[in-house]
């Protein structure tokens, strides 16, 4: 298992050698910074940290400005938890997209656009209640019954209703890495990832 931080750049396609149009998210991946190697007698567990992005001075608490030093490196404004890597690495190290090859597959984590808050048509993909008969001419995409009534005299957990949507943690499976442009720090999978254009993206392999 290894994985890398990175930030979603943008979509768009690229021909494949059958000629097949591939649509496909560039993302900006690395360099990151180990900053902390745990281990199970010293933290109960073993993971490597990865840190991604610059921040600024003013902006770091001072004990991450500390933790930060440790590793020798600027301050970072990403960190993320990694399983161990199939080499071991070192405090201060740096993990690039050459850890990639061309044809692996990926799970890509990200943070979805927020709505706000939606009714069930577009939250849930409700229908409506059809056709204007009837008389309900205002109730095309209302949510319709939500229960009974003296049993249970209340509306059950988990009934799909209106609200908050988006914003949530979604992985995406098995994507292939199309290209790889080392020099940019660039990664191009198929697919689509969840996110708006800047937001970060954890890539694991």
């Amino acid at each position: 298992m290894s994985g890398i931080i990175g930030k979603k750049v943008g979509m768009t396609s690229i021909f494949d050698a059958d000629g097949k149009n591939i649509p496909c998210t560039v993302i900006e991946a690395g360099p990151c910074v180990v900053t902390q190697v745990k281990t199970v007698e010293k933290d109960g567990y073993v993971s490597v940290q990865l840190s991604y992005d610059e921040a600024k001075e003013k902006n770091t608490t001072s004990p991450l400005k500390g933790h930060f030093a440790k590793a020798n490196t600027t301050p970072k404004r990403k960190i993320v938890e990694f399983q161990p890597f199939e080499e071991p690495l070192n405090l201060g190290d740096t993990v690039t997209v050459d850890i990639f090859a061309e044809g692996d597959y990926v799970d890509v984590v990200g943070t979805s656009k927020g709505k706000g808050f939606q009714g069930v048509v577009k939250r849930h993909g409700f229908g409506g209640v059809g056709g204007q008969t009837h008389g309900q001419h205002n109730r095309l995409r209302a949510p319709g019954s939500l229960g009974a009534s003296s049993y249970p005299s209340r509306v059950f957990k988990g009934m799909r209703m209106a609200g908050r949507t988006g914003g949530d943690r979604v992985k995406v499976q098995n994507l292939r890495v199309l290209k790889i442009y080392a020099d940019q720090n660039l990664l191009v999978v198929s697919g689509s990832i969840p996110g708006a254009k800047g937001s970060y993206v954890i890539l694991d392999k």
